[in-house]
């Protein structure tokens, strides 16, 4: 069984969109691009070196795959190694499109059964990197393993979310967490259920009380 991580760069205000550069992924409008390294900290390397030593395979959105697929292959200089680890790794990509992969060790994946089926399969443990859509499914269908967030001291307002529309309720454990010198807090969760919560009626204090429920009740509220 492969374990499922999802590591991400997040935003206060949960966005996750395009966070290395303005040219990223500018969809809907967004223009705050880039906002990853407009703050840096010394907490995120560490982080990165654990997440990407190898082996470990990526699964990807079918959009993030076209950024990392137009860059990483290309890139030079300090960041060449990089690129080409991640060449080297193999990479699923969840598309219901025909389109071709044309990035060395790309793998077409589709839906939650054939995902299910890869990490019950031999192999490195499997890393989501960008892929906000890809969230609210695996939550929802109990695949991710543990989260990894490295959350920036930015409120963005617009733009992708991790926790998306269709994201599911459920609870978190916290298992480390460390505060980098610019404010960016990394943190680590399990998913562990249900969300804990009291079942029975919130008892009734007064007639005021009374009257707001009733009116809850019905809608009037």
């Amino acid at each position: 069984m492969r374990k499922l991580t999802g590591a991400a760069f997040v935003s206060l205000d949960g966005v996750m969109q395009a966070p290395g550069g303005p040219t990223e992924d500018p969809t809907g409008d967004f223009d705050q691009g880039g906002w990853v390294f407009g703050i840096g900290d010394d907490v995120i390397d560490p982080v990165l070196g654990a997440l990407f030593t190898p082996p470990y395979a990526l699964l990807l959105g079918r959009r993030t795959y076209d950024i990392f697929a137009a860059y990483w292959p290309f890139v030079d200089g300090e960041m060449a190694g990089m690129g080409a680890a991640l060449t080297a790794a193999e990479k699923y990509v969840v598309t219901g499109g025909d389109q071709p992969l044309g990035w060395a060790n790309s793998h077409r994946i589709d839906g939650i059964a054939a995902i299910r089926a890869l990490k019950e399969s031999d192999g490195p443990d499997l890393l989501i990197q960008g892929s906000s859509t890809l969230y609210p499914p695996l939550l929802a269908a109990g695949l991710i393993d543990e989260l990894v967030l490295m959350t920036f001291p930015v409120m963005l307002g617009t733009g992708k979310r991790l926790f998306g529309d269709g994201t599911p309720s459920g609870a978190l454990r916290l298992i480390d967490h460390q505060v980098g010198t610019k404010g960016v807090i990394v943190t680590r969760w399990l998913p562990t259920g249900p969300v804990p919560r009291i079942n029975h009626p919130h008892p009734s204090t007064s007639a005021a009380e009374t009257e707001r429920q009733r009116r809850m009740n019905e809608g009037t509220w």
